[in-house]
């Protein structure tokens, strides 16, 4: 019978404890106990972010090694069009050596003056030739047939018109052609190899300011307990915000492997550029269409500079480089013809003096 007094005891006090706790006590116990269990609930997630952060990393490993065999396969592509600027130095070199040693043989052998118009002649219209072979320059091409005409022109000789027509024939074919611009490309590219640098990056995206939660005016009627209940619950929904990126999956990337997937982007970039250089449009377009991808891929495209080279790369890949050449060796037969003839010509002259 000792105990139930006992037991009643310490019930009579559990009542009057609870009893005297008042509203904020309560309140403050209940916001602890979710504060504690929050807390545990962020260690957990934490955790678990940890894990899906090594497998990311580990699958960047594999990226960058992928990335690094790009690099070479690249760096390949680049030493093969250094060899073809080489050949094509020296295919120019060749031909400034054979324009010097024609014009010190004029010279020594003092040839007439109508030899020496016809040499300077068919020596412009070869460089004409060779500029569309070897680098497809339509306007040095047309600039030396017209200094070709020009220099019959000054002869004023009525034997000299059927070259002129021959020449004048070539050129309107040359005239004919789209003119591509070579050196405006070219700078658009240099302008987007040096921004590159400036590009973010998709996993840095920030939410705009527009995504952001506005916060609530306190309600008047609300008592000083029931204002300071809901801003501390604001304060709880906005340690989590949710924005549509528009993604299906965002790589991340770690800071080392950042300065390599910004040269690679350049990479492409330089390879287009050299593919413009060498009027290959097949490898223009894959070079930039590439590029296009990589940017898509790991760079914001919704920011400014993202979008403004993203919208590049588009106008660059629908431009046309290549130019079936039309065939301007009439013009050189022509006047080599008629070279030949006059020297034939001049010959019995020569002997009967």
């Amino acid at each position: 019978m000792s105990e139930k007094p006992d037991v009643r005891q310490k019930e009579s006090k559990a009542a009057d404890l609870f009893a005297r706790l008042s509203l904020t006590q309560l309140t403050l116990i209940v916001l602890v106990v979710i504060f504690l269990w929050q807390w545990f609930d962020a260690h957990r997630i934490i955790a678990e972010m940890r894990g899906e952060l090594a497998k990311k990393i580990a699958e960047m490993d594999g990226i960058a090694r992928a990335n690094s065999l790009l690099i070479a396969q690249n760096q390949d592509t680049v030493r093969a069009m250094s060899v073809r600027v080489s050949t094509l130095e020296a295919y120019y070199d060749q031909a400034q050596n054979q324009r010097t040693a024609l014009e010190t043989l004029y010279n020594n052998l003092s040839i007439s003056r109508d030899e020496t118009a016809l040499a300077d002649v068919e020596q412009l219209l070869l460089i004409a030739g060779q500029q569309l072979q070897l680098s497809g320059n339509v306007k040095a091409a047309l600039i030396a047939m017209e200094g070709a005409d020009a220099r019959l022109q000054r002869m004023n000789r009525p034997a000299f018109n059927i070259l002129r027509k021959a020449i004048e024939l070539d050129m309107d074919r040359l005239r004919a052609l789209p003119i591509v611009d070579v050196s405006g490309i070219n700078q658009k590219i240099n302008a987007m190899l040096l921004s590159v640098d400036d590009l973010p990056l998709v996993d840095r995206h920030r939410p705009s300011e527009n995504a952001t939660e506005q916060k609530s005016a306190p309600v008047a009627s609300h008592t000083v307990l029931q204002r300071w209940t809901d801003a501390i619950w604001l304060e709880i929904r906005q340690l989590v915000r949710i924005e549509n990126t528009g993604l299906k999956q965002i790589a991340l990337l770690p800071p080392s492997q950042e300065f390599f997937l910004r040269e690679n982007l350049k990479m492409h970039l330089v390879s287009a550029r050299l593919a413009l250089l060498s009027r290959d449009e097949e490898s223009f377009r894959q070079e930039l269409k590439t590029a296009q991808i990589w940017l898509s891929r790991y760079f914001d495209v919704k920011s400014e500079e993202g979008a403004r080279m993203l919208m590049e790369l588009k106008k660059l890949s629908t431009a046309s480089i290549n130019i079936d050449m039309p065939d301007i060796s009439g013009s050189l037969q022509a006047v080599r013809s008629y070279r030949l003839s006059h020297d034939q010509s001049a010959q019995p002259r020569k002997a009967a003096q």
